[in-house]
């Protein structure tokens, strides 16, 4: 399977930012059962030029050096993983007021310095870009880009309009760009309709219960 060809290559970018997207690959992380996008590295691959971090002839490249060391390979995958459950919770934590944790922070500052230690400015065509410094063999370069993300994220005035899905069972990030940001939903399509057809739910349940509590005239009789 090509990674063209997996969920996660047409997996919705709501986020708003790099970052966020990332973190967005998974569902409902703070639950006991949270849904998981990235089960396979191609499917990190995938997500990598979804995002344009990967053009497809690099996804090719990784994908068939990956078929060659899957060991490596899912060494990457696992550790996608865990950055991305770090980043959660640094942006949780810093949605919340609080300071994230020591580990998370170091974790996060450690792939950071790869990225900038691997990475220069680079003249384009309409300006310029970052450059990554990378081989074939480099199998996790693609976390690279998403940790500068993050850094820019938490270090900018965007950092109070970052959000959190309401809808119970999603756990997805995003930023408000809406005019009053009062947005409350990844997307009004999905967790915004579905909390609706929640609410209006509970609402006919509730008719329904409260008309079968009132007396009846023959209770009288």
């Amino acid at each position: 399977m090509s990674a063209s060809e997996t969920a996660e290559a047409h997996l919705d970018l709501v986020g708003g930012r790099l970052c966020l997207d990332f973190i967005n690959t998974a569902d409902s992380h703070a639950s006991d059962h949270p849904e998981e996008h990235l089960t396979s590295y191609a499917e990190l691959v995938a997500w990598s030029q979804r995002t344009n971090i990967l053009s497809e002839e690099e996804g090719q490249l990784l994908l068939a050096e990956a078929a060659q060391r899957p060991i490596d390979a899912l060494a990457i995958l696992q550790e996608a993983g865990v950055f991305r459950e770090v980043l959660f919770r640094i942006f949780l934590a810093a949605l919340a007021g609080k300071t994230p944790g020591t580990d998370d922070l170091v974790i996060f500052n450690n792939t950071r310095a790869q990225a900038l230690s691997r990475s220069e400015i680079a003249p384009t065509a309409s300006g310029f870009a970052w450059h990554w410094k990378v081989s074939k063999q480099t199998l996790g370069w693609m976390l690279w880009p998403v940790a500068l993300s993050a850094a820019e994220l938490l270090l900018s005035p965007d950092l109070k309009q970052v959000r959190e899905c309401s809808s119970p069972d999603c756990g997805w990030l995003f930023l408000d760009t809406s005019k009053n940001h009062t947005r409350r939903w990844c997307t009004m399509e999905s967790c915004g309709n579905r909390d609706k057809a929640r609410r209006h739910y509970q609402r006919k349940r509730q008719s329904v219960q409260t008309q079968a509590r009132k007396p009846q005239v023959s209770d009288y009789s």
